[in-house]
C-alpha cells in the first residue's frame, strides 16, 4: 500500500498548495466568492461537474448499482438532467443577474424583504450538504489507512476547510479541476472497464445477475419519481450551483459549459451503476450495498492504480464539500448576519478587503461546524434528504415562480418558503425522513400558499419588475462596485 499512500499524500498536499496560491488572486469579494465571474468554458465546464459529482454520486452511485443494476444510474442520472435543464432554460438570465446569492435574486424580484428567511432556508440545505461529503471520508480513510471514523472526518474535513478559507472560490475553481481531471481517470477511465474485465464481461454479468438487473427501471418508477423532484428541480435552486453559475465569463459560457458537464454527469450516472453491477457478480454478499465502492477497489485494482482511483473518490467527495462549505458561509453572512445587523449596503469604512476578511471568517466557522456536525451524525443519506427536502419543499416555488410568473409577489414568495418548509418538517416527523410524503406534499402545499397569497396581494410595483427585467437582461451593472484587481 506504500505506492497507494504516496500517491494520496501528494493529492492532499497539492489540493493545500493549491488554496495557498489562489489566497493570493481573491483579492475582492467578486474573486473570493465567484471567482471574478472570469471561468471560460473549459475550466466552468470542469469545475461544475465536480462540485455535483460528490461522494453520493460515486460511492453511492456505485452502491445503488450494486442494490439495483443499472437502472441505480437513475440517481446521479437525474442529477445531470437537472444541470440540463439549468444551464439550457435558467443559466444566462442567472448569470445575467451578477449577484452572489439565491437570496439576493429573490430581493430583486420581489422588491426586497425575502432574503432573511430564504438565507435561512438555503442555509440549512448547504449546510447538510456539506456535512454528508464530510462523513463520506470516514469510508475512504477507513479504506486507506484503517482510520477511525472521526478522525477521518477532521483530517479530510480540515484540508477543504484550509484551502476553502485561504482562496475561496479561486482556490476551490482551482482544486475542482484538479478533481474533475483525477474523477475522469480513476472512475471512468480505470475503475470502470477493471470492474468489468474482473467481472468477466457484460456476457458474463448477465448470466449471472437476475434479469431486473438490466432493467433501465428496475428500480421502480415511484423512486425515479422522487429523484427528479428532488435532485432534478434541486439542481435548479441550490446556492452551491448558482455560486459555479455566478463564475461563468458570460451567459454563452454558463449556457453551454453548463450543459456539456450535464452531459458528463449522465455518463458518470451510468459508469457507476456498471461498476455496482460488476461488485455484485464479484461479491454477491457485501453486509452493505455502500461497501460495494470500496470494496471493489480495495481487492481489485493493482497498486498505483488503487491509490488513483481512491484519490478520485476523495475528489468527488472534496469539490462537493468545498462547494458546499463556500455557499453555507456565502449565506450565512451575506443573507442572514449582514441583514440582521442592518448592513445591507457595504460599509463605508470597510473596504474590500475587509470583506473578503468577513467571508473568510464565516468559511472557517462553518467548516468547523460542518466538521462538528458530521462527527455527531452516522447516516449520510438522511442528512442528505433532509437538506434537499428542505430545499426543494420551500424554496422551489418562489424562485421558478419569480423567474417564470411576473404576479408572484413578496408575501407570495414568504408564504410559499414558510408553509412549504413547515409542510416538509411537519410530514418528515410524522412520515420519517426517507419517506416520499414530506417532499410530495410540502411542494404542493409551497406552491398552493404561493398562488394563493400572490393572487390575493397587491401586485409587485411596476418599478421593481422593471429593475428586474433590465438586471435579467443584463444591462444593468452590479450593485456593489468593486475594483479590478491589479492582477487582470
Amino acid at each position: 500500500m506504500a505506492v497507494d499512500y504516496t500517491v494520496i499524500v501528494v493529492y492532499l498536499a497539492g489540493m493545500l498548495a493549491v488554496g495557498w496560491w489562489g489566497m493570493r488572486r481573491a483579492r475582492s469579494k467578486s474573486e473570493f466568492l465567484v471567482a471574478g465571474r472570469r471561468l471560460g468554458p473549459a475550466m466552468y465546464s470542469g469545475t461544475m461537474a465536480a462540485i455535483v459529482l460528490g461522494g453520493a454520486s460515486t460511492i453511492g452511485g456505485v452502491g445503488l448499482g450494486y442494490q439495483y443494476g443499472l437502472s441505480g444510474a437513475w440517481m446521479v442520472f437525474t442529477i445531470g438532467l437537472g444541470l440540463l435543464a439549468l444551464s439550457v432554460f435558467f443559466s444566462a438570465r442567472i448569470a445575467r443577474l451578477k449577484v452572489y446569492t439565491v437570496s439576493e435574486m429573490l430581493d430583486l424580484r420581489y422588491g426586497g424583504r425575502a432574503g432573511v428567511i430564504s438565507g435561512v432556508v438555503m442555509w440549512a440545505y448547504t449546510l447538510m450538504l456539506a456535512v454528508t461529503s464530510t462523513i463520506a471520508y470516514a469510508t475512504i480513510f477507513d479504506v486507506l489507512f484503517d482510520m477511525n471514523r472521526t478522525l477521518a472526518i477532521v483530517l479530510g474535513g480540515s484540508i477543504v476547510v484550509a484551502y476553502s478559507t485561504l482562496g475561496g472560490m479561486w482556490s476551490i475553481t482551482l482544486t475542482d479541476m484538479v478533481q474533475f481531471v483525477v474523477k475522469t481517470i480513476g472512475v471512468l477511465l480505470l475503475l470502470l472497464p477493471i470492474a468489468v474485465v474482473k467481472a468477466g464481461g457484460f456476457s458474463e454479468m448477465k448470466a449471472k445477475l437476475p434479469t431486473e438487473y438490466f432493467d433501465p427501471l428496475g428500480i421502480g418508477g415511484e423512486t425515479i419519481f422522487t429523484y427528479v423532484l428532488i435532485y432534478t428541480f434541486g439542481m435548479l435552486i441550490g446556492q452551491d450551483i448558482w455560486q459555479r453559475v455566478f463564475t461563468a465569463r458570460s451567459d454563452t459560457t454558463a449556457k453551454w459549459g453548463g450543459t456539456v458537464a450535464g452531459t458528463y454527469c449522465l455518463a458518470y450516472a451510468l459508469a457507476g451503476a456498471v461498476i455496482g453491477t460488476a461488485a455484485k457478480v464479484l461479491y454477491p454478499k457485501l453486509g452493505s450495498a455502500d461497501d460495494a465502492f470500496a470494496t471493489i477497489v480495495k481487492n481489485e485494482l493493482p497498486v498505483g492504480v488503487r491509490g488513483l482511483v481512491l484519490a478520485a473518490a476523495l475528489a468527488a467527495v472534496m469539490s462537493t464539500s468545498s462547494g458546499a462549505l463556500i455557499a453555507c458561509a456565502t449565506v450565512a453572512n451575506n443573507d442572514i448576519w449582514s441583514r440582521l445587523r442592518g448592513l445591507t449596503r457595504r460599509a463605508s469604512d470597510g473596504g474590500e478587503h475587509d470583506e473578503v476578511k468577513g467571508n473568510r471568517v464565516f468559511i472557517l466557522i462553518m467548516g468547523l461546524a460542518v466538521i462538528g456536525t458530521a462527527i455527531a451524525l452516522n447516516n449520510v443519506v438522511e442528512a442528505l434528504t433532509v437538506a434537499y427536502n428542505l430545499l426543494v419543499g420551500g424554496l422551489l416555488v418562489p424562485i421558478l415562480g419569480g423567474l417564470l410568473w411576473k404576479r408572484g409577489t413578496v408575501h407570495g414568495a414568504l408564504a410559499s418558503v414558510i408553509v412549504g418548509g413547515l409542510a416538509v418538517i411537519g410530514l418528515m416527523a410524522t412520515y420519517g425522513i426517507l419517506a416520499n410524503e414530506p417532499v410530495y406534499y410540502g411542494l404542493l402545499s409551497s406552491l398552493a400558499a404561493y398562488v394563493a397569497v400572490s393572487l390575493a396581494t397587491k401586485p409587485t410595483d411596476a418599478a421593481v419588475l422593471a429593475a428586474w427585467r433590465e438586471r435579467l437582461a443584463g444591462r444593468t451593472p452590479e450593485l456593489a462596485s468593486e475594483p479590478v484587481p491589479a492582477h487582470q
